[in-house]
């Protein structure tokens, strides 16, 4: 077994008298790509939210690589290795694809204080991250995100976590509203992120996708996780379907 990276420990989370998550456990280890699952309103982005900083617990521990951290906001959350890439890529339209990739991590040429952005380092970082990722077209690192397909902004959202050198990469939806075309890229992407070392945790309702590139399959039903351990190898999805609708307990 890998090198354990994230243990989410009796997380619990309440907004007011509702329990969003209660006790609930999480591991990931280094290298792994983890699917995690469930119906609406089950607590996955919830769980998800606390561990990349954009919520807090109500109660719970969180510890990466062994050691115990608080994440009170996203940075606290991105200084120990986690990126999260959501849907909508969270990155800014109107801005190139190399200044997307180095938002609020820019290179400064000069002094700390009158220093200038270094654009030459960071069109010259974009082009190289751009191929790793896959991106076979020659885009050049100065074109507006606002230009992009779903897919290309979606691999432009990777590459940045990838270039970061971030632990764990966090997807929450990455194929929602993609093509046929653009979402084996994303796929793809999901694949090269495991093979340099990194983990991922990915959240998806279209199962066949988390299939094709998840390690091991979470599920998560009413804010608990209800089985930790399913390998997509071993299982059909109509099983992990039946396990997410919570079918399995009626029928047994």
């Amino acid at each position: 077994m890998a090198e354990e990276l994230i243990r989410m420990r009796d997380i619990s989370k309440y907004y007011g008298r509702v329990r969003a998550l209660e006790n609930t456990n999480l591991t990931v280890h280094r290298g792994e790509v983890v699917g995690l699952l469930g119906d609406n309103g089950a607590g996955k982005s919830t769980l998800i939210k606390v561990l990349s900083g954009a919520v807090s617990a109500s109660s719970g521990e969180i510890h990466v690589n062994g050691k115990k951290v608080s994440i009170r906001n996203t940075n606290d959350a991105i200084d120990n290795g986690i990126e999260t890439i959501y849907q909508d890529s969270a990155l800014v339209t109107q801005l190139s694809i190399a200044r997307n990739l180095f938002l609020g991590r820019e290179p400064i040429k000069g002094s700390e204080l009158f220093g200038r952005l270094d654009m030459e380092k960071m069109e010259s970082v974009a082009s190289t991250l751009l191929k790793e990722v896959g991106i076979s077209k020659d885009i050049p690192p100065s074109t507006p995100i606002g230009s992009l397909s779903g897919g290309e902004r979606q691999a432009v959202a990777i590459a940045r976590a990838m270039h970061f050198d971030s632990d764990l990469i966090i997807l929450d939806e990455p194929t929602n509203n993609l093509g046929v075309a653009e979402t084996q890229g994303v796929l793809q992407f999901v694949r090269n992120a495991r093979d340099s070392g990194h983990s991922c945790i990915f959240i998806a309702h279209n199962i066949h996708h988390v299939f094709q590139v998840v390690d091991r399959i979470v599920v998560m039903r009413r804010g608990k996780v209800v089985a930790d351990d399913i390998d997509p190898r071993n299982t059909t999805v109509d099983a992990v379907e039946r396990i997410i609708t919570g079918m399995d307990e009626v029928m047994s």
